[in-house]
């Protein structure tokens, strides 16, 4: 399917959306957006959500619904509060969780954004139920960011991908542990292009990587500094399935972007940032759920084999 301008739509905008706003939030919340996403055994879509509060600060709150769209359930107060006096690296509060379910240790993990005076920095935390927590504390030293998990080990190593901002440039990295708690291996592996590109300077990873037959599927957004601000849209690109660390192709263009009224006003116009996604039953259908303007929840649906056929035909390696 094309768009009325001639290219190649891969997401397609659920007609509900935006499908969460702070006005479905059952305690005081200033903006809901950027949520992680799983399917729990029971078929449930959990969302773990970020909600800002009128300070500023971030926590992160769980909403789940049966089909994914609507008629949503969210915990009564906040699911993951900061723990400053704990963990001092959450003083202002805890942002973009991404979630990946590890079947080794039969538990999710949640990676996250600990934002304090030394600035934003990946932390870890495990949960079974998304009640209580066992937090890891910082993995990733500040300035770091758009962090997750692979599902399992690569060669006998956990692996990790994240967005270290080495000024003047954020590119993704990945790095390995025993035990998540040592880490080293640091890698780059998605560089942000230079010049004009859509994705030049900065760049970081979206949702977690999903794992295919053909490769490790990469959905990342890419930065683009214009006049009137920074605008955020997505790309893709296809890793090696054994390491994880090598690019088969990475596309040119990217593949969506803000163009709805709630994507482009609110708090950031011109945002459009998935850290969320569930497959169907199909292992194909995915269902990308997307910060909106930094002010809402989203949902868009798109076909991996149709992405993984985009990128044969406008990749590069």
């Amino acid at each position: 399917m094309t768009s009325s301008v001639g290219y190649e739509v891969l997401f397609h905008r659920h007609p509900g959306n935006p499908i969460l706003t702070a006005a479905d939030w059952p305690y005081p919340a200033h903006t809901v957006f950027n949520a992680g996403a799983t399917r729990l055994p029971d078929g449930t879509t959990l969302l773990l959500c970020r909600v800002e509060d009128r300070r500023g600060h971030s926590h992160l709150c769980a909403a789940r619904s049966d089909n994914g769209v609507d008629r949503w359930r969210i915990d009564p107060e906040p699911t993951l509060w900061p723990d400053p006096e704990r963990h001092p690296e959450e003083l202002w509060g805890i942002e973009d969780p991404r979630i990946t379910f590890v079947d080794e240790l039969g538990k999710y993990a949640v990676t996250y954004t600990a934002f304090s005076r030394g600035g934003p920095g990946v932390a870890l935390a495990l949960t079974s139920d998304f009640r209580t927590f066992e937090r890891y504390g910082l993995v990733m030293q500040p300035d770091d960011k758009d962090a997750a998990l692979l599902p399992r080990r690569i060669k006998g190593r956990f692996a990790l991908l994240h967005r270290p901002w080495m000024a003047p440039c954020a590119d993704i990295w990945i790095s390995f542990s025993p035990d998540l708690r040592n880490w080293g291996g640091h890698r780059q592996v998605l560089p942000a292009r230079r010049g004009s590109w859509w994705d030049a300077n900065r760049i970081g990873l979206s949702p977690p990587l999903i794992e295919t037959s053909r490769g490790w599927l990469m959905l990342y957004h890419g930065v683009r500094r214009t006049a009137a601000g920074s605008l955020y849209r997505l790309g893709a690109a296809l890793f090696d399935l054994e390491t994880a660390e090598q690019c088969l192709l990475r596309g040119d263009s990217w593949i969506f972007g803000p163009e709805t009224a709630y994507e482009r006003q609110g708090d950031v116009g011109y945002v459009t940032f998935p850290c969320g996604y569930t497959l169907d039953a199909d292992g194909d259908g995915i269902n990308l759920y997307y910060g909106a303007a930094d002010t809402s929840v989203a949902l868009a649906k798109g076909s991996i084999g149709q992405i993984l056929d985009w990128l044969d035909r406008h990749g590069t390696q």
